[in-house]
């Protein structure tokens, strides 16, 4: 199982990256390590990249932004899911978030709830105890070719 996803970027004095809490009731109370790279589902012969983007439009409301994009490579979480990432140069206001819905069903009923329930900017050290561990390797590739570049 392939995901793909974007890791917005910023430059503010420091690099500062745009990560995603999930949404819903398994969710609601965990914060470390619970946040994510805004991603999703790579469909069947689809284009890792173009998964990329219509995930990053359907959980955040917002265009994917526009390349360049830095290839971050693959990392595999503890579920065994593989997640591909790119990061992206943008400046998103976390105030205006317009997430997707998702509906499931839980304990007997069924539930209609964001994706993901809120978006946030974290400096490099806050994004490392937010993001899912799996996660840090993005930061790491992403500091390695910002700094490479200047």
């Amino acid at each position: 199982m392939l995901s793909a996803g974007l890791l917005p970027y910023r430059w503010n004095g420091e690099l500062e990256v745009l990560a995603a809490h999930p949404g819903g009731p398994l969710w609601a109370r965990r914060d470390r390590g619970a946040w994510s790279v805004i991603k999703g589902l790579v469909q069947e012969d689809e284009d890792p990249l173009v998964a990329a983007a219509r995930e990053f439009a359907e959980e955040t409301g917002w265009h994917a932004p526009p390349p360049p994009w830095v290839d971050l490579g693959e990392t595999r979480l503890k579920s065994g899911k593989r997640v591909k990432a790119w990061a992206v140069q943008a400046d998103f206001d976390p105030e205006v978030l317009a997430p997707g819905e998702i509906t499931m069903w839980w304990r007997g009923a069924s539930f209609t709830f964001p994706e993901i329930d809120r978006v946030a900017w974290f400096d490099s050290t806050q994004a490392r105890t937010r993001l899912n561990p799996a996660y840090g390797v993005f930061l790491d590739r992403l500091e390695q070719r910002l700094s490479e570049h200047g």
